[in-house]
């Protein structure tokens, strides 16, 4: 019994790896925010590049 709960309280205090699900979360989140605001995000730099090729004609 001992050995089981020695072996738990190292397992929750284990931080190993830990960085790598909060990156993977962040960037979950943000490929859900980029999907559902695609059609405006594709707007807004499709005027950008407008303005960037208007201002390279003048």
């Amino acid at each position: 019994m001992n050995q089981l709960t020695t072996f738990f309280k190292n397992f929750w205090n284990d931080e190993e790896g830990l960085e790598t699900v909060e990156i993977l979360l962040i960037l979950s989140v943000l490929i859900v925010i980029a999907i559902m605001f695609r059609d405006r995000i594709g707007i807004w730099v499709n005027a950008l590049f407008e303005d960037i090729d208007d201002q390279l004609m003048n």
